[in-house]
């Protein structure tokens, strides 16, 4: 996985993810993207914040772009951009922006690249895939040759798992990030856990950047936060901790 090369600011970024898809709301197809997107974001210290699933509807995903831009630092969308009719995510992210959109000669020279070097025909449907809004930057993966794009703070990505996974690699060195979240799994003693419930939720109000999930069946405890040293001071001294692991998501 690539992590963002820049500097982590101190202030929190935060992202959407838009699903576009009729197939994943009828339930043929079931979303690969959405935890590796999530797992993906959180290890380079940004937060997901909010995740939609629209249909191939204009409306639908014009409305969606419009409600979440404003919200957070980026959005991200998977889906829409194939070659066939139905697929209209560059077309709505243009509406979106109130931009023109039309074939793209930097994305048409790599798409007639591939095809050469693959074997595979140029034809009309695979000339929908160069289509890209005005002022747009293009996103290159190295699966299928046709690539996504970014404009403004929205980066249109491919629905195929594999082709997403390469766009999202190719981002994410160019991506604001935050501080990473860490976080620490222990084994509490069950009956600890039942007699300090009301300690622990106490706790967990004034633990600032600290949140605190308990599975008293399993007497586990899961804490995360952003502080190594607080995360750690707020829990190993209270829970009777048998086994702890305090790790960093980001490699």
């Amino acid at each position: 996985m690539t992590t963002a090369d820049a500097p982590a600011s101190k202030e929190a970024v935060t992202a959407a993810l838009l699903v576009i898809g009729g197939k994943i709301l009828s339930g043929r197809t079931k979303d690969q993207n959405i935890g590796y997107v999530a797992e993906y974001l959180t290890a380079v210290g940004i937060d997901l914040k909010e995740v939609r699933v629209v249909g191939d509807e204009e409306r639908a995903i014009v409305d969606a772009l419009n409600a979440l831009r404003p919200r957070f630092t980026y959005i991200f969308t998977t889906g829409g951009i194939g070659p066939t009719h139905g697929d209209i995510t560059a077309d709505c992210v243009a509406k979106s922006f109130g931009v023109p959109i039309d074939t793209d000669p930097r994305a048409l020279a790599i798409l007639h690249e591939w095809v050469k070097t693959t074997g595979a025909e140029m034809n009309e449907a695979r000339l929908r895939m160069t289509r890209t809004p005005k002022g747009a930057e293009l996103v290159l993966n190295k699966v299928s040759g046709a690539p996504g794009f970014w404009i403004g703070n929205v980066i249109v990505m491919a629905g195929v798992p594999s082709i997403m996974q390469a766009m999202l690699d190719k981002v994410a060195p160019k991506l604001k990030s935050g501080v990473r979240m860490l976080s620490e799994t222990l084994r509490a003693d069950a009956a600890r856990e039942r007699h300090r419930g009301a300690t622990r939720r106490d706790r967990q109000n004034q633990s600032c950047g600290r949140d605190w999930e308990r599975y008293p069946m399993f007497a586990l405890v899961l804490a995360t936060g952003r502080d190594s040293w607080q995360l750690a001071g707020s829990t190993r001294p209270h829970l009777g901790v048998r086994s702890s692991n305090l790790f960093g998501r980001a490699k």
